[in-house]
């Protein structure tokens, strides 16, 4: 009998732990662990507890306003939805193609968010655990105590970010909730004074990048038995490629793989993602689950992200990042492994070579003096329907909106990069709770195992907050003294229980 099975056939024998709400991410969250009185686990399960629904309330605005409504999603990674939001928008105007300035203007307001969230998620979030242990004193394991015992190491994080954040302030006009890209284009170019102000700094973050690179690596080949072994298990990938193959996080085709490295599918046009990626719903969280359509829902699920990413591509264009990308797949290949890394603490590694691609790439594209070009915007035939993708830092973002003859938003879809690793993220959680906590009195640093597996994925369990069709509701009622008096729940399907 399954651990799923015995649980729902007699509850009531189990105990609940619950980690609520999870620490160092962003939105709200919680693990639920059932164990039994030999301190077994019987279930684990990751629970998105707040809803958000900016599907329904994006229906009936205008679509021009949609690029900067969806950006509320998220104070983390607006960017990533504002240009996923525009590029739909880009189809349904017609602009198939835009001007260089745009494009490359778009590309560089890309990558400075790449920048940002991943020093923001590596030297700030994840760390901690990484620098002094998972289950090290917890008044230390911060981004304080990282500073207080490697001033330049966070030094070097807090710059980075800074750098990413200034990236995005000259391209989107804010740092935060910016509002540079529009449908069709952009509003502003690059003036010659932000553009030099920019490239002042630019060198030393490629140098800070690849000591970033370095740190993780020299972690890993530490600790070999924890960073291969940790949460390790087998998984499909999805992301977008280039037309050439190459690491590309703003544009191209969607290429999947399964857990041996072989294709599933390659060059598919995302405007079609609905007839690759469907989704399921569970009645515990309001986070969706999907998967290939054509492997089904047990076997079609797959992660998103740096770890997909580094290892589906081909190459990588820049140098730098490609040389540290063939020793993260030399590495993968030693001790007589086979195929793609599947270690989750893989992610870190892979998450800093892609800092060092969005440095490198930043670099070159500030050369570029196509940024200060005055053509900003582009435009064709009117269409009711589009699907905007980026690879935003968590994974592949999917935007797809109809737009009715009025100009109103009639239907809107997000898939979130969190929501694809979705299952991968509940996988991780399972694992680690079977391999540290099972048989074994609980603790603190033994709980933040738990917690270190989601961190990987460097979830935004805000932008993942989106139902479809009616989801689970309960609502209990307290008396003054803290007691229950009653308790409403309607399930999935909407029916009420008592």
């Amino acid at each position: 009998m399954s651990l799923e099975l015995e649980t729902a056939a007699r509850p009531e024998r189990l105990r609940r732990v619950a980690l609520d709400p999870l620490s160092r991410v962003e939105g709200h969250g919680k693990v639920s662990i059932l164990l039994d009185d030999d301190d077994r686990v019987r279930q684990v399960r990751l629970h998105i507890v707040e809803f958000r629904g900016f599907e329904k309330f994006i229906q009936g605005r205008p679509y021009w306003e949609v690029p900067v409504m969806v950006q509320r999603l998220c104070g983390i990674c607006p960017v990533s939805h504002h240009l996923a939001a525009s590029k739909a928008m880009d189809i349904i105007i017609g602009a198939r193609q835009l001007t260089e300035t745009a494009e490359k203007l778009r590309r560089l307001m890309h990558y400075g968010q790449i920048l940002q969230s991943h020093a923001l998620h590596f030297f700030h979030l994840a760390s901690p655990d990484l620098l002094f242990g998972f289950d090290s004193d917890l008044s230390r394991r911060n981004i304080v105590g990282v500073a207080a015992s490697h001033p330049e190491t966070a030094r070097m994080g807090i710059l980075l970010r800074k750098f990413g954040q200034e990236v995005i302030r000259a391209t989107a006009g804010k740092r935060v909730h910016g509002t540079g890209s529009i449908p069709g284009g952009v509003n502003k170019s690059l003036s010659a004074a932000e553009r030099d102000g920019l490239l002042v700094d630019s060198a030393r973050m490629v140098d800070w990048s690849r000591a970033a690179v370095q740190i993780i690596k020299q972690l890993h080949r530490q600790n070999p038995a924890l960073y291969d072994s940790f949460a390790n298990f087998r998984a499909n990938s999805l992301s977008l490629v280039a037309a050439d193959g190459s690491l590309d996080l703003y544009h191209g085709h969607l290429r999947a793989r399964d857990a041996d490295g072989k294709l599933i599918v390659d060059r598919a046009d995302y405007q079609d993602y609905g007839g690759l990626i469907s989704e399921a719903v569970k009645p515990w969280t309001y986070m969706k689950f999907p998967y290939l359509a054509s492997l089904g829902e047990e076997q079609g699920w797959y992660r998103v992200g740096p770890l997909a990413r580094v290892q589906n591509c081909d190459r990588i264009s820049t140098p730098l990042a490609e040389a540290e990308r063939q020793e993260f797949l030399s590495y993968a290949g030693e001790n007589g492994r086979s195929g793609p890394l599947h270690a989750t603490l893989a992610y870190h590694w892979a998450r800093m070579i892609e800092m060092l691609f969005a440095a490198e790439t930043i670099s070159i594209l500030l050369a570029d003096e196509a940024l200060q070009g005055d053509q900003l915007t582009a435009g064709g035939r009117r269409v009711a329907e589009g699907v905007g993708v980026v690879e935003a830092p968590r994974g592949t973002l999917i935007h797809h909106y109809r737009v009715d003859d009025n100009d109103l938003v009639a239907m809107a879809n997000l898939i979130v990069s969190t929501t694809h690793n979705n299952q991968a993220m509940n996988c991780a959680v399972r694992e680690v709770a079977r391999t540290y906590l099972d048989g074994r009195r609980l603790s603190e640093g033994l709980l933040n195992h738990i917690e270190v597996a989601i961190r990987a994925f460097d979830p935004c369990l805000s932008c993942a907050t989106h139902a479809l069709g009616r989801m689970p509701l309960e609502v209990l009622l307290y008396d003054a003294e803290g007691e229950e008096v009653s308790r409403l729940c309607r399930a999935a399907e909407g029916s009420e229980q008592p």
